[in-house]
């Protein structure tokens, strides 16, 4: 079994419960707490916030995607090779999409919130495939 074998069958995907929006910032506008913000891009254009969805209600943030956020709790190695792609691949063959942020130990996927139960029904097949 090679690495990625190893890393397809262990994917063990969890969903963090809510509904997670991207957002932004104008300068000067609103903007969230540091506690409510569970990842931030910095980007040329400003601050992209990955936050909950009622945060974002509340402060008035706009944003055009709402969600679910699906943690792969096999262990992944920043260099390792194929995962994402392997993964992208075949929620995509699904019409789904997925935006990856790779934390130190996990990826972290997101997905539409109305279809997170086919994404982790299609990830645990995934990893069945590989066993």
């Amino acid at each position: 079994m090679n690495e990625l074998d190893r890393l397809l069958a262990n994917l063990d995907p969890d969903i963090v419960p809510g509904e997670f929006v991207f957002t932004h910032g104008e300068p000067g506008g609103p903007r969230p707490d540091d506690r409510d913000v569970r990842a931030m891009v910095q980007e040329e254009e400003g601050p992209t916030w990955v936050i909950e969805r009622s945060v974002a209600d509340a402060l008035g943030l706009g944003y055009d995607y709402v969600a679910a956020w699906v943690t792969l709790r096999v262990h992944s190695e920043l260099a390792a090779v194929g995962l994402t792609a392997t993964i992208s691949a075949r929620l995509a063959e699904a019409s789904l999409s997925c935006n990856v942020i790779a934390g130190r130990f996990h990826d972290h996927l997101f997905v539409p919130f109305d279809r997170q139960a086919e994404v982790l029904e299609l990830l645990d097949e995934l990893a069945r495939q590989n066993r």
